[in-house]
């Protein structure tokens, strides 16, 4: 089946350089057109981006896991106004709504405000996580999917779906073309987090694992072309 209301997650070293870290916004803009080719005029997409470019966990065992998290959020805000502004030389309209206000650079998140620019066409890239410490980007991206009434999730990544196991570790791995919500949580898969598995499980929101990096994969994924793992 075709799509008609997607959410991307995006991590944050998708938009790094070689080395992970940083903007490499050659990487940003090869993303952005990507979507922009994916992108019919009746398909209506929204990011969620991480901030693991910058910043991932605590930076020393005594630091106060809000602060931490805090900073994490201020990450993926530096990411959503790069992918942004890379729309903006696509020409392609954007905006970024963030969950801790920021109002001389971003939107704050409001749900209504958020489907009218999806219904005007425009991309919308959600910054700052759900905005609150302890909660991943993972689980961000489905809390923002299921507000949205998103019809799935492309969790767009670097590998091409889900293994039973770490493909960089184990050569004899297998990968699944489809699997379920429950199978993930008691198989442990790190897809997302048990956090942001149950939230879809609980929304009926299936999840698109695929690797982002190889071209013409975000428009096969729009058209439901069988690519990557489906988790549902």
């Amino acid at each position: 089946m075709e799509f008609k209301r997607i959410l991307i997650k995006l991590s944050g070293e998708t938009l790094a350089g070689k080395d992970g870290k940083g903007i490499d916004f050659n990487a940003v803009l090869d993303i952005c057109n990507e979507i922009k080719k994916a992108k019919k005029e009746d398909t209506e997409f929204a990011i969620v981006v991480g901030g693991g470019n910058f910043w991932r966990g605590r930076s020393n065992t005594y630091m106060d896991k809000c602060t931490s998290d805090h900073i994490g959020m201020l990450a993926t805000t530096m990411n959503a106004l790069a992918l942004q502004d890379g729309f903006r030389q696509i020409g392609v309209e954007a905006r970024v709504q963030t969950g801790i206000e920021m109002r001389q650079i971003a939107e704050f998140y409001i749900r209504n405000r958020a489907t009218r620019h999806l219904e005007k066409n425009r991309i919308v890239i959600f910054g700052c996580g759900t905005g609150s410490p302890f909660f991943s980007t993972d689980t961000a991206a489905a809390l923002r999917a299921a507000e949205i009434n998103a019809d799935v999730i492309f969790k767009a990544t670097n590998v091409d779906g889900v293994y039973d196991k770490d493909p960089k570790k184990y050569p004899d791995v297998k990968r699944f073309k489809e699997i379920s919500y429950i199978d993930v949580l008691n198989k442990k898969l790190q897809v997302m987090d048990s956090t942001a598995t149950s939230l879809c499980m609980d929304n009926n929101i299936p999840i698109l694992v695929f690797d982002i990096n190889k071209k013409g994969n975000l428009s096969k994924a729009v058209k439901g072309i069988n690519i990557g793992t489906i988790i549902r």
